[in-house]
């Protein structure tokens, strides 16, 4: 082991060494990428816009897209298959198309924009949970709220959850639901609790997030049997890391896509940040409700309110181009297969927007667990053998 490899290896060790209590017990590896061209074709729709992944019980994934209708075609989702191992992603394939029922048992529209599928999850059931941002609209009559509803997966509705009415539209402007700022995150515990939040603040609880401040938004806990709203906490989201340059058509942004739970009260948030010109920029966070944690369901606003958020760790953060990859539009986070050595995965899934500038991106990551403290000593006391070693070579060469 040369000089410069030992160095780094023991500042990663003394970095794990060193690091908080609650500090997360893995680490993420690449795989690699695989990505369906925008304008692909599937049973006469085009195939895009995807904003929820979950995989199924076969291994297949559920895969939501987010076309509102008015746009490509009827709400719909796909069942997808992800080709990729240890070494590297080898393809993506779309296996089917089903579109969603409204609660008469039709179809949402085709040629009317009546929701905004973005979060998908697999019930314990075997039904799916999915979320929809609604769409705004100043006059009421073509105006339609957010939601979190179960379907069978042929696309049937089976209910509806009671969302809290904070998060319905009003205004857009001093209270409620801002437009396209709703139900994306969603994802199920172990004990059954489905958890939705908003992307980015309620009006009422401050300004979006900029590249001078961050905002707050609000997890939602959803009671599985009674479909009621059982609690809220508030997640911080940090100020947009990169500003535009001039002659922007719009605005950076910021916002919370999606929760995907590694335990009744633990999290991986994926956080998307965009700017014009310059690119994603994607952080994967550790975060928790812990006993400390405030519900904050009963305070209306949390401008200058008191109370303790969810903790918040980052993971891993992947600026414009990470590993040879280019960030895009990721809203989806899904647990992938299990390797051959054990080892889990993740999947991201991006948004392309039906954008000819944007594909249907996917990312794998191998899941690596992090050596319990026991071994601590012995990495260290290697470490020590292999220092002397290593300065023995040195001082040969």
């Amino acid at each position: 082991m040369k000089p410069h490899v030992l160095a780094l290896y023991v500042s990663v060790t003394l970095g794990i060494l060193s690091s908080s209590a609650d500090a997360a017990d893995f680490s993420l590896r690449l795989i690699g990428e695989s990505s369906i061209p925008t304008g692909t074709m599937f049973q006469g729709v085009e195939f895009g816009g995807i904003s929820g992944l979950d995989r199924a019980a076969d291994g297949t994934y559920w895969a939501l897209s987010d076309d509102r209708g008015g746009e490509r075609g009827t709400p719909r989702f796909y069942s997808i298959g992800l080709d990729y191992d240890e070494t590297a992603f080898h393809g993506v394939t779309i296996l089917s198309q089903t579109f969603m029922q409204r609660p008469d048992g039709t179809t949402f529209p085709s040629n009317a924009r009546t929701v905004d599928p973005e979060g998908l999850r697999l019930a314990p059931n075997g039904n799916l949970y999915w979320s929809s941002e609604g769409n705004w609209n100043a006059n009421p009559a073509n105006r339609f709220q957010p939601f979190v509803r179960e379907m069978t997966t042929s696309g049937a509705f089976v209910r509806e959850f009671a969302t809290p009415a904070e998060f319905n539209y009003v205004d857009n402007a001093t209270s409620g639901g801002r437009n396209n700022k709703l139900f994306e995150a969603l994802t199920v515990t172990p004990n059954g609790t489905l958890y939705t939040a908003n992307e980015d603040a309620l009006a009422q609880d401050g300004g979006l997030t900029t590249v001078t401040s961050g905002s707050v938004v609000r997890v939602v806990a959803l009671d599985p049997t009674t479909g009621a709203a059982t609690a809220q906490y508030a997640y911080e989201l940090p100020p947009i890391p990169v500003d535009v340059g001039p002659g922007a058509p719009f605005g950076p942004d910021n916002g919370l896509p999606e929760l995907l739970a590694l335990s009744d009260t633990e999290f991986i948030a994926l956080e998307r940040a965009f700017a014009f010109g310059i690119g994603n920029t994607i952080r994967l966070v550790l975060t928790r409700i812990g006993p400390e944690t405030t519900d904050v369901s009963s305070i209306t606003s949390l401008v200058g309110a008191v109370y303790t958020p969810m903790s918040r760790e980052l993971l891993l953060e992947m600026p414009i181009e990470y590993q040879g990859v280019v960030m895009d539009n990721f809203e989806a986070l899904s647990w992938g297969r299990t390797l051959a050595n054990g080892n889990r995965t993740l999947v991201l899934a991006a948004d392309n927007n039906f954008s000819l500038t944007q594909t249907t991106k996917f990312m794998a990551f191998e899941v690596t667990p992090v050596p319990e403290p026991a071994t601590y000593a012995m990495m260290l006391g290697g470490l020590g053998l292999l220092g002397i070693a290593a300065r023995r070579r040195y001082h040969r060469d």
